[in-house]
């Protein structure tokens, strides 16, 4: 069975208005980009933080990406541009000036560093038209969709590719995005997510790559080797024919990512390079992991991955899978932590995190929600929420309700925080915990009291309050007491704790409507 998903709101997308006029770009007072930083291979060679610290602007046409850039005091000048609307060819233009190298037919990021495009709003939608990266460094995209990017047919752009990168490119990290396409090469599509020429220091995360022929590429050649140094993590590969990814030379970690419906082949290792493959899930595909189409060997480490209905090619002179039972043939080092999700997991992970307008949720690889960022719209410090050090009044709803929880110590019940007695408790099985009060049919919450057994107060540490209904954080902090938020309809309110100095006594577990 797949334990419960692991979210988090991490922060709130801009919702400044949008001026009237088409294509206009807007001064903003700052980023409406999610806080938080980049992971994985992104995190090395001085790591990736896009536009941080730079201006903030606002474009709704391709053409007004393109000013943003060129407006800039020179090509490193950092900037975040928000995107929002559809960007297409028909509004997208080439800009000239000192701080942008553009172009007609595709967004170009070229010969600059220091950009961060953020998809906000109602979302940022690039249709048919791909975006570039060469001879740059210091990018973030994230929170966008780009679809149906061709090479050949009408109209095209970016060679085919969905986000095409080349050209000594560095510290990228591409976060929250969907990239789809409608066919194969024969229906004029090329990759989704291609790096060569020197591409370096990249992160694909929580991104939804489908319906395509090819995944991916690090690598145009079995020449082309200078490229790596690549992580892949939380992603969805879904009605891929083959490259998830292709990769020549270098090295790349996959950690977490949910592969479906691969008809072809999945990561292809070869000419030399070392994939880390670590607890994903690979389902309903064929030659999931191994070096295909070439002698050129590639190598692989594995652990923790499962293989649900997974069939495997015989080997041959230019095919060598590394299944039915895939076992590692090389070491590779990271130099990076990483949360790691269970692979049983990775399914409702992903499926609740991966792609653009998913409100940048992310797991913390435990299967338990996190703790909201501070930006957080549901904040219990909102200073329009409840006061949360005001004494609770009314009816305590937890008296009568249902009762359960993650664990419990030996002669404690869940049951002891909901029946009105300070003299009984519940303990979790050790100092951490959670414990849960529900109900037959919805109610309606906005404060808890916590209330802890004689000879046990200020054992409590942090803590999360969590809706059970939506894995949504609804308050966390530190200590027992009052806590307010607010207020949510829902049928099971869970007091998690993450923090204690001992073993913690809950005597009561109150519940109060607004």
């Amino acid at each position: 069975m797949r334990r419960p998903v692991a979210l988090r709101l991490q922060a709130a997308l801009g919702t400044l208005a949008l001026a009237a006029a088409t294509g206009v770009v807007l001064s903003m007072p700052e980023a409406a980009a999610a806080a938080g930083g980049a992971t994985g291979y992104a995190t090395q060679n001085g790591g990736t933080t896009g536009g941080e610290g730079g201006q903030t602007v606002r474009a709704t046409t391709g053409t007004a990406i393109h000013q943003a850039l060129c407006g800039r005091a020179s090509s490193s000048t950092p900037i975040t541009i928000e995107v929002e609307g559809t960007i297409n060819h028909g509004n997208t233009s080439k800009v000239s000036g000192d701080s942008c190298n553009t172009a007609a037919d595709k967004i170009e990021l070229k010969q600059i560093s220091n950009v961060t495009l953020v998809g906000v709003g109602n979302g940022a939608v690039f249709d048919q038209l791909g975006i570039h990266i060469r001879e740059a460094s210091n990018i973030v995209i994230q929170n966008v969709t780009v679809r149906n990017v061709k090479k050949s047919g009408s109209p095209t752009s970016n060679g085919g590719d969905a986000i095409g990168m080349e050209s000594d490119v560095r510290n990228v990290w591409v976060d929250h995005t969907t990239l789809e396409a409608s066919g194969g090469e024969s229906e004029g599509y090329d990759g989704l997510f291609d790096m060569k020429a020197n591409t370096q220091y990249v992160t694909l995360s929580y991104s939804t790559l489908r319906n395509s022929g090819r995944g991916g590429l690090i690598g145009s050649s079995e020449s082309d080797v200078s490229n790596g140094y690549v992580t892949f993590h939380h992603n969805l590969y879904e009605n891929i024919d083959s490259r998830a990814p292709l990769l020549r030379g270098g090295t790349a970690h996959m950690y977490n990512n949910h592969y479906k419906g691969l008809s072809k082949s999945g990561i292809n290792s070869r000419a030399g390079a070392k994939a880390k493959v670590d607890s994903n899930y690979f389902e309903d595909s064929k030659d999931v992991l191994g070096t295909f189409y070439t002698d050129a060997a590639g190598s692989w480490q594995v652990s923790g991955n499962i293989y649900d209905n997974v069939t495997w090619s015989q080997p041959g002179e230019d095919n060598n899978p590394a299944g039915p039972d895939p076992q590692s043939n090389t070491s590779v080092s990271i130099p990076y932590s990483y949360p790691l999700d269970d692979a049983s997991c990775v399914p409702d992970v992903v499926s609740a995190t991966a792609g653009a307008n998913k409100g940048l949720k992310v797991s913390d690889g435990s299967c338990t929600p996190q703790n909201p960022d501070p930006t957080d719209p549901t904040d219990p410090t909102d200073p329009t929420d409840p006061d949360p050090t005001d004494p609770p009044t009314g009816t305590n709803l937890s008296i009568g309700a249902g009762s359960d929880g993650s664990s419990k110590a030996s002669g404690t019940s869940y049951g002891d925080v909901r029946d009105g007695d300070l003299g009984t408790y519940w303990s979790p099985a050790g100092t951490t915990g959670s414990v849960s009060v529900k109900w037959s049919s919805a109610t309606t919450v906005s404060k808890i009291n916590i209330r802890e057994a004689a000879g046990s107060a200020g054992t409590i540490g942090s803590y999360r309050v969590l809706n059970h209904d939506s894995g949504a954080v609804l308050a966390s902090g530190s200590g027992a007491g009052v806590i307010g938020f607010q207020a949510v309809s829902l049928k099971k309110i869970t007091f998690e704790i993450t923090g204690a100095s001992g073993t913690p006594r809950i005597a009561e577990f109150e519940t109060y409507a607004p």
